[in-house]
């Protein structure tokens, strides 16, 4: 029934405010895109059982954000806390309701195995970082088993190398009774609709989310760019649960 009100009353609106009136106008140093995005997803978490904890802020675009990535809520946990184009596989674009909010929200759709999807993906997101808009990445390559943060892949490195942005590292962890939470992410067999109402029905856990210093990427290889977001999250991610820094 939440999740139906949050359609009902905050869905239109958030569409509509996507355009280029609301992107347009300003309120307290945001657009209205931005706050309406903002405000839609942290009702998104909140439905699906999470409770957001923003620790830091996204850096103002140009930036490429980079992730660890746990479960689909990890886009809607990062739309919670500021605006931001996603790259993301093409299959999302099928999703329901989901798919529709992420190509108006300028998710990058990009096809697993494609070298000229990845060529066309590296252009856009090239493009939206000039444009100053900031722009997210999950370098794991996808949600994987295991608890751990896996290796980073380097490929979309190249993309603030040649934007000439920096790279903001941020740290995702779901925590209940002072542990990791793995019950977030699909369990084996699990689609999005069983997973989607197996989390509806659980009870609800913190959604940690740490912005991390920013780095610039001069005379460093993607490689290397791709080695210091890995490292900087991993530490923050193996940090005890509750403490007040990373």
């Amino acid at each position: 029934m939440l999740l139906i009100l949050l359609c009902l009353v905050g869905l239109l609106p958030t569409v509509v405010l996507q355009g280029r009136f609301g992107q347009a106008r300003l309120w307290r140093g945001r657009s209205l895109a931005e706050h309406s995005l903002m405000a839609f997803s942290g009702g998104v978490c909140r439905v699906f059982g999470l409770r957001p904890r923003v620790h830091g802020k996204p850096l103002p675009g140009p930036v490429l954000i980079t992730a660890n990535h746990i479960a689909w809520l990890d886009i809607e946990l990062l739309h919670s806390a500021g605006a931001m184009s996603f790259v993301g596989k093409a299959e999302i674009a099928r999703w329901p309701l989901l798919g529709f909010l992420a190509a108006r929200g300028g998710t990058i759709f990009h096809r697993r195995g494609s070298h000229d999807s990845a060529a066309g993906v590296a252009g856009v997101m090239t493009a939206k970082l000039a444009e100053g808009s900031r722009v997210a990445v999950f370098p794991e390559g996808g949600i994987l088993p295991g608890e751990d943060i896996k290796r980073f892949h380097a490929r979309l490195f190249k993309v603030p190398v040649e934007a000439g942005c920096p790279i903001q590292p941020v740290m995702i962890r779901y925590v209940r009774d002072g542990r990791r939470d793995p019950g977030t992410t699909f369990l084996p067999g699990e689609n999005l609709v069983v997973n989607s109402i197996r989390l509806m029905g659980r009870p609800a856990c913190d959604a940690e989310l740490w912005f991390l210093p920013p780095y610039t990427v001069e005379d460093r290889s993607r490689r290397e760019l791709a080695a210091v977001a890995e490292q900087a999250i991993t530490a923050a991610y193996e940090q005890p649960i509750g403490t007040d820094g990373v």
